[in-house]
């Protein structure tokens, strides 16, 4: 289980009760054909949305609880933990990363526009960076919004955005005016039955095969200038100020698998017998879980010093790549550890290390890869 911490207190772990009861009734059932399928089903997000699972942080006016981010965190751990990395990457997603470009930097009419949706589950949030042509590199962000009159016309295409199919309003990323600049990029909210708006594929990816990954498409997607976040021409600062929220959350999101993947990998190496004895006796094998266990020691720590100074509005862009670069590079070395200890079983999918080693693939790109984690930690040296 996931260890205890003194950032937490009675209430989170009531709400850590309430989401392993959610995953035990409406993940667990189901996730095996939301895997088939690729996606999980809508009426997930009605579900979560009664359990109150989504947006704790928003304030009581708009429908949330006005909790502090570590409320996020444990609906965040809770779900990584559990092995289901599809629905909880939609979750975070919405949770973790969208709505904090709307509850800082959105009007009173916008917030009372989307916000109770996101906290009920009836509007799915998405943010839309990436293009076929542009990962990491923001700057090189080709779909562009035009003004025309009261509206803004966008056109371009993003791909690799989470919760694509299902979300029913996207912060996209464009380019209000012709130059290359940061100064040139501003954020604008996408309402998806908008004329103009298509859904691509469904993307067939390698792990996390439930999670909502797309295509999407804007062909002359007429929206009206209330629908600008933060102001034009602020969109490159305003994702700046919100990446280290990101980054931190899929460093959590990677230690609390790591740790899923570690408990059961250890209960494993005393129940598999080779030669007579438990695996887990021999001393190579003893050595690599001690190993493994003292780096999620570690890592829990740094991690609540990181979640501590967030909520104190204190952790640095540069922490916040630090911690998402040693977690989930340390989550990778854990769960390779942990299929080799199940041995050719951990080759074989109806073995859940087998799904959470693919599964955890993907926490060194998205959100910035390690390399440009690495980037950032060195221009603060």
């Amino acid at each position: 289980m996931l260890p205890n911490r003194a950032i937490y207190d009675d209430e989170h772990q009531q709400l850590r009760d309430t989401v392993r009861r959610f995953v035990a009734a409406e993940v667990a059932p189901n996730f095996a054909r939301w895997e088939e399928t690729g996606i999980v089903a809508r009426e997930f997000w009605a579900k979560a949305g009664e359990a109150g699972l989504l947006c704790p942080t928003v304030p009581e006016e708009y429908g949330g609880i006005g909790a502090d981010f570590r409320m996020n965190m444990v609906v965040c751990e809770e779900m990584a933990y559990s092995g289901f990395a599809g629905p909880a990457a939609d979750i975070s997603v919405h949770s973790d990363v969208c709505l904090g470009y709307l509850i800082k930097h959105g009007t009173p009419e916008q917030k009372a526009r989307w916000l109770p949706g996101m906290v009920d589950g009836s509007v799915v949030c998405a943010i839309a960076m990436t293009e076929p042509g542009t990962g990491s590199d923001l700057q090189g962000v080709r779909t562009t919004a035009v003004r025309d009159g009261d509206h803004y016309v966008i056109n371009g295409q993003k791909t690799f955005i989470s919760n694509g199919q299902h979300c029913d309003i996207v912060i996209a990323v464009t380019r209000t005016n012709a130059e290359r600049g940061s100064g040139s990029m501003s954020l604008i909210v996408v309402e998806t039955d908008r004329e103009g708006f298509r859904r691509g594929r469904n993307l067939d990816k390698l792990g996390q095969l439930s999670a909502d990954t797309s295509e999407i498409f804007f062909d002359d997607v007429r929206v009206p200038v209330d629908n600008l976040l933060g102001g034009e021409g602020r969109g490159m600062n305003i994702l700046m100020s919100e990446l280290p929220q990101e980054r931190l959350t899929i460093g959590v999101t990677a230690l609390a698998a790591a740790q899923r993947a570690y408990d059961i990998t250890l209960a494993y190496a005393f129940e598999r017998k080779a030669f007579g004895k438990p695996i887990g006796d021999f001393q190579v094998n003893r050595h690599k879980l001690a190993d493994m266990k003292t780096e999620l020691t570690i890592g829990w720590a740094f991690a609540d010093q990181c979640i501590a100074r967030h909520v104190d509005d204190q952790l640095s862009a540069a922490e916040a790549s630090m911690a998402k670069l040693w977690l989930t590079e340390m989550q990778g070395r854990i769960v390779d550890q942990c299929l080799q200890l199940h041995g050719g079983y951990g080759f074989m999918r109806e073995y859940d290390i087998c799904r959470m080693y693919a599964d955890a693939r993907i926490h060194r790109i998205y959100g910035g890869t390690s390399e440009i984690m690495r980037e950032l930690i060195s221009r603060a040296l």
